[in-house]
């Protein structure tokens, strides 16, 4: 018996993972009758953490589907926005520590792994405490037990900040979160962290904050010019309060 020939369409924003040939639009796929649909996208490169809606003839399928013979498959970008969980708490690989703390800057929960504990360990925290797991590692994010991922599209900091707020859209709250440990800041007196502060400091500033976790003293010194140019931009075309 002759194995389905199905044809596929894909997104554009998804032809960075398929190989060229299959970026010109609709091609031609032999299938073995029995895998599904969301098996035979994620075997030609593209996890399904990257793909919206699947549709067979213009209706839509979920990726348990078994495509059958002459089937016309398109498959979509995720929506942006992304509807997910709100507001999303993030899980980020150990390649992308800037990005955890600009994501942290603007007060965005965004767990960090560093050393790197391995793909299997990583999928299970993002299960255990229900973290959309953000990478640049396609394998994995076809981990099956991840609760929910994203791909990295670029490999600079700014962009891909802009790539997760503009996915996701999290509620954006400047300067309330340790950028170090991720935890929570409070505002406390000089005295109390007078210990961590150099005398240029001490005579120098007067307003500082504290992490909650980890102690970690803030105060608003010779990078925070640079620092503030990255809140007002992420605050001006997303939303939320400058702090």
């Amino acid at each position: 018996m002759d194995r389905p020939q199905i044809s596929l369409d894909f997104a554009p924003e998804l032809h960075l993972f398929v190989s060229a040939p299959r970026r010109a639009g609709r091609t031609a796929l032999r299938t073995d009758g029995t895998s599904t649909l969301g098996h035979v996208v994620e075997s030609l490169g593209v996890p399904l953490t990257e793909v919206g809606a699947l549709l067979v003839d213009g209706r839509p399928v979920p990726d348990g589907y078994v495509p059958v013979d002459a089937d016309h498959v398109t498959i979509e970008a995720v929506a942006r926005p992304q509807p997910s969980l709100a507001p999303p708490r993030f899980l980020l690989d150990v390649h992308l520590g800037t990005l955890a703390r600009r994501l942290r800057l603007l007060g965005v929960d965004a767990a960090y792994e560093n050393p790197d504990i391995g793909d299997a360990a990583l999928a299970a925290r993002s299960a255990a405490e229900q973290r959309v797991m953000l990478s640049r590692d396609r394998g994995l994010l076809r981990r099956r037990e991840l609760w929910a991922g994203a791909y990295v599209y670029s490999h600079r900091p700014a962009e891909q900040l802009r790539d997760v707020l503009s996915r996701f859209a999290p509620p954006l709250a400047p300067w309330t979160r340790c950028t170090t440990c991720n935890g929570t800041l409070r505002t406390v007196t000089k005295t109390s962290v007078r210990e961590q502060l150099r005398d240029g400091t001490e005579r120098s500033y007067d307003a500082f904050a504290q992490c909650t976790e980890c102690g970690q003293a803030y105060w608003r010194g010779a990078h925070h010019a640079r620092l503030d140019a990255i809140v007002t931009d992420a605050v001006r075309e997303f939303g939320g309060v400058p702090g």
